[in-house]
């Protein structure tokens, strides 16, 4: 097999659902055994170490239901609306965590044990940990705790260190210094200067340009959290974001942008055919020699902002909770689980597996000073930034639009503005048939 054909299958693994057991050969076994269904993510390799590692210390037994995006979220959906859920804990995504809180379907930690509280040093990720009924709101004062953080999965800039270095560059804070810089590196098609994610998917090119329009002043709302739900996607602002996405892809881009993948971006980076990347963190895909050709070569930072605005990640994180219809000795066991995994050993050991930890006693451990966790420091940092994507359940439904319309903007198929507006007027018809006041701008004029 060859190098580059070792990574490609590394990085496309488990295209299909994948149960997978953990075994372990410590502890005595003291809980029901439990299933957790997950999806397949460049993090995933950590999760599962750190679940071998719970088996070993407990005898506890945890089978693994592994999926790929779409598949896990389906599944997630359907488990929860049968008589009893084959899963006993649903590791969900930011952008569709809610639905599954205002149905109603999360089984309140502290109704479990009522002496369980979430660890002080775990973050809470814009409050997404706490689901308020009566307000239909994330709301840490009103909220009951219905999850626990299992990866803080947001977009950074990972760049080539080493060519750095060689030309005596720092790593960019603005997105005109990113563009100066990728067009140093261009040289296609031995390299290109910067490679982006356009496909459309489930929550893919959307996930990965909201850190230009957020950076830019933009959006799809003015502002979810709020409950001001003005459609913005077709503001000036967000014009002005796609504006920069599109010249780094035309003047330092792959050719067919509008066509990569998150395995494609990543696969760029690990065989050496691009300077940088926004993408969510894959230094443990970067520095193994068996997937990669660039080990020890990529560097970390924040995603670039324009000027007079701060860098914005949008947070993709991932949340485990437990499911209402399931028994109480399930239940039980899967708390037990997620309340080992927020300790500091889990997630020390977490992070030393290759995966970004929830625990913001680990990000500022002394473990940042060492080159191999170089990242946590940016990580730590655009965490401090970062914010929820969606906060309602009509997620899906603003999803189909906008996956769509930003890949054709970025295929060409419609011009910036025509894009935006048509986006606009979409989202418009899906948030007023779900009953929000949701007003949108004048058209762009292009």
């Amino acid at each position: 097999m060859t190098f580059h054909s070792r990574i490609r299958g590394a990085l496309v693994a488990s295209a299909f659902a994948l149960p997978l057991v953990v075994t372990g050969t410590a502890g005595a076994k003291d809980q029901a055994d439990i299933t957790i269904v997950i999806n397949q993510s460049p993090w995933f390799a950590g999760f599962q170490k750190v679940v071998e590692l719970y088996q070993s210390k407990t005898g506890n037994t945890v089978t693994l239901d592994i999926n790929p995006f779409a598949g896990s979220l389906e599944k997630q959906r359907s488990a929860v609306r049968s008589k009893e859920s084959p899963y006993d804990i649903l590791v969900m995504n930011a952008g569709f965590f809610i639905e599954f809180y205002k149905g109603g379907f999360m089984k309140p930690l502290t109704d479990i044990d009522s002496k369980f509280a979430l660890d002080k040093d775990v973050y809470t990720f814009d409050d997404s940990v706490y689901w308020d009924a009566a307000s239909g709101k994330v709301d840490a004062k009103a909220g009951k705790l219905l999850s626990v953080p299992i990866n803080p999965f947001i977009p950074l800039l990972h760049y080539r260190s080493d060519l750095y270095a060689e030309k005596g560059l720092k790593a960019p804070e603005t997105w005109d210094e990113l563009l100066a810089n990728a067009k140093t590196f261009n040289s296609p098609p031995k390299m290109y200067g910067i490679v982006q994610r356009g496909a459309r998917g489930t929550f893919d090119v959307t996930y990965d340009v909201l850190p230009y329009l957020w950076s830019y002043g933009g959006g799809l709302f003015k502002d979810q959290k709020g409950g001001d739900f003005t459609i913005t996607v077709n503001s000036a602002e967000t014009k002005a974001a796609m504006d920069m996405y599109m010249k780094l892809a035309k003047e330092a881009g792959h050719p067919s942008t509008a066509g990569q993948t998150q395995t494609n971006v990543i696969q760029n980076m690990a065989t050496g055919k691009t300077a940088h990347i926004i993408a969510v963190l894959a230094a443990s895909t970067f520095d193994d020699p068996n997937q990669s050709a660039v080990v020890d070569k990529v560097g970390f930072a924040p995603p670039p902002h324009a000027k007079g605005y701060e860098s914005s990640a949008p947070l993709g994180h991932w949340l485990g909770g437990i499911p209402k219809n399931i028994p109480a000795d399930r239940q039980k066991a899967a708390l037990a689980f997620l309340n080992w995994f927020q300790t500091k050993d889990a997630q020390m050991a977490y992070a030393a597996a290759g995966s970004p930890p929830v625990s913001r006693a680990v990000l500022e451990s002394d473990m940042a000073n060492q080159p191999k966790y170089r990242w946590m420091k940016p990580l730590a940092k655009a965490l401090s930034t970062a914010k929820l994507t969606f906060v309602i359940p009509e997620a899906a439904q603003v999803l189909a639009v906008t996956e769509l319309r930003f890949n054709q903007i970025i295929s060409g198929e419609m011009t910036i503005s025509d894009g935006l507006n048509t986006m606009a007027k979409e989202i418009e018809q899906v948030m007023t048939a779900a009953g929000y006041k949701a007003p949108r701008l004048p058209d762009l004029k292009d």
